[in-house]
């Protein structure tokens, strides 16, 4: 035994010293420019790069950020993202384990009978044998890098977890405050349909009260009830909004929100959130830290791996067994002088024929890899896009804003002025309710632009990587797996 000593260890050595994973590579950024678009936020926004601007810093209004916070400690979906790097973490133990010995310790007892008929000396005899031995199950000896591939494949899927984690968590700050403004941007929808509707209400019941006096004829009162009918469907329709949209918000906060952290809805929005500032660098430098982005990456690393795996599989397999015991016919005797066993069996197992499968396992190995680049490139140009989407829609949604403030202004003259002319008889009220509609259709997209513009900060945040930095979860451990 102390002769295969050092047989064992030059194993030992060698063990790991081969490795036939192809070197990795990052795949280059197939970007269709290598610079931002033009419309990059104002100098007036925040300048601390997205990556590194805390949720809680971002939104400006407590309701939500609050709002915020009980999304991340509730919702189902960050818990079955948590859960499933757990589940990776297990799985990576799993087979790191797979690249140690393991050691067992065995202790029993044989109890055996010899019948007259075939003794030696004529009589019966009964006999007992005791052992305990400490053994070393089958333990390949990993020349050709198979296990450390296998467990780097593991280990790659971990990390893309954590990212695809920090996906979700991000994702799910992004919706809940879209949700969170949208309840807004619909709430004051509903109360400029109901202003609408008690104002045209008003009107026709004057027009009502002239047509009894003769003053006005059937036409001009059937007029009158259209705007009236129109406004209370649009009331009826922004009713059934506003509760949908809360129930979307409770959805994504796992639970009841309090209704002291729901949006009032009354008036003009503040800015809910700062304006965060496009980070300097080319976009491949900057996408490239998106948690989506190295999700994706961490994936065509372990198909990488896979691929060393499988190209170990044509090579032999090298696998130690042995024990080291004692065995006594006597019990009290069982760990006296002499009594001492041991047993060293190493093994070789070179693949012959498999008809195909280790060739078919590479060559799966290898296209998994061509398609996990794939997948890395389209996320990186589905990220370069989301950006582009998003400044291109900051460059334009100011001047957009001002026209429509300008447009609600200009409508609402017009409908004062068609009013006094209706009322003193030179127009009829067909031109009162063109005006109306103008108006009412004018407010309706100044609330549209002005969600817009809150929604724009909010999808420009995301895009480019941030809310990595959360609050602390119901526990007070700190979302951020990190």
């Amino acid at each position: 035994m102390m002769a295969r000593l050092p047989v064992l260890a030059a194993a030992l050595v060698l063990a790991g010293c081969a490795n036939l994973a192809p070197d990795y590579e990052r795949p280059a950024a197939p970007l269709p420019r290598a610079d931002w678009p033009a419309g990059s936020p104002a100098a007036a926004a925040v300048s601390t790069p997205p990556a590194e601007l805390p949720v809680r810093d971002f939104f400006v209004d407590a309701r939500l950020r609050d709002v915020v916070t009980l999304a991340l400690a509730n919702n189902r979906d960050l818990r079955v993202a948590a859960l499933n790097i757990e589940r990776a973490r297990a799985q990576y133990g799993l087979v790191r384990a797979g690249e140690g010995p393991t050691v067992t310790a065995t202790g029993g007892v044989t109890r055996s009978g010899t019948s007259a008929a075939t003794a030696a000396n004529g009589r019966s005899t009964t006999s007992n044998t005791f052992s305990a031995s400490v053994g070393l199950a089958s333990w390949e000896i990993d020349f050709f890098g198979r296990l450390r591939n296998l467990s780097d494949a593991a280990q790659q899927t971990l990390l893309s977890s954590t990212e695809t984690r920090r996906a979700t968590q991000i994702s799910l700050v992004a919706d809940t405050a879209t949700a969170w403004l949208t309840l807004a941007a619909d709430q004051r929808r509903l109360a400029l349909a109901r202003d609408t509707l008690q104002s045209q209400q008003a009107t026709y019941e004057r027009i009502e009260r002239a047509r009894a006096l003769g003053a006005e004829s059937g036409l001009t009162l059937a007029q009158a009830r259209t705007t009236v009918e129109a406004a209370r469907a649009d009331v009826a329709t922004y009713t059934r909004q506003v509760t949908q949209d809360r129930n979307l918000l409770e959805l994504l906060a796992g639970g009841a929100v309090p209704a002291a952290l729901l949006p009032s809805g009354s008036s003009a929005p503040t800015a809910a959130s700062l304006l965060v500032t496009v980070p300097d660098g080319l976009p491949s430098e900057v996408l490239q830290n998106r948690p989506d982005v190295l999700a994706a990456e961490y994936t065509l690393r372990g198909a990488n791996a896979n691929i060393g795996a499988a190209r170990a599989a044509f090579f032999p397999r090298i696998s130690l067994t042995g024990s080291l015991g004692t065995a006594s016919r006597e019990l009290d005797g069982l760990f006296g002088s002499g009594t001492g066993t041991w047993s060293f069996g190493p093994q070789i197992v070179l693949p012959i024929f498999n008809a195909g499968a280790l060739q078919a396992s590479l060559d799966v190995a290898e296209i998994t890899r061509d398609i996990n680049v794939a997948q890395y490139e389209k996320t990186l140009q589905v990220a370069f896009r989301e950006v582009a989407d998003a400044l291109a829609t900051r460059a334009t949604v100011a001047e957009q804003l001002d026209a429509q403030r300008a447009l609600r202004e200009a409508s609402g003259r017009a409908l004062e002025l068609s009013q006094a002319r209706f009322r003193a008889g030179a127009d009829s009220f067909l031109d009162v309710q063109v005006s109306q509609r103008a108006f009412y259709a004018a407010g309706q997209g100044l609330i549209s632009y002005e969600l817009a513009e809150q929604l724009n900060r909010i999808t420009l945040y995301k895009v480019l990587g941030g809310g990595w930095d959360l609050p602390p979860g119901p526990d007070g451990a700190a979302t951020n797996p990190r």
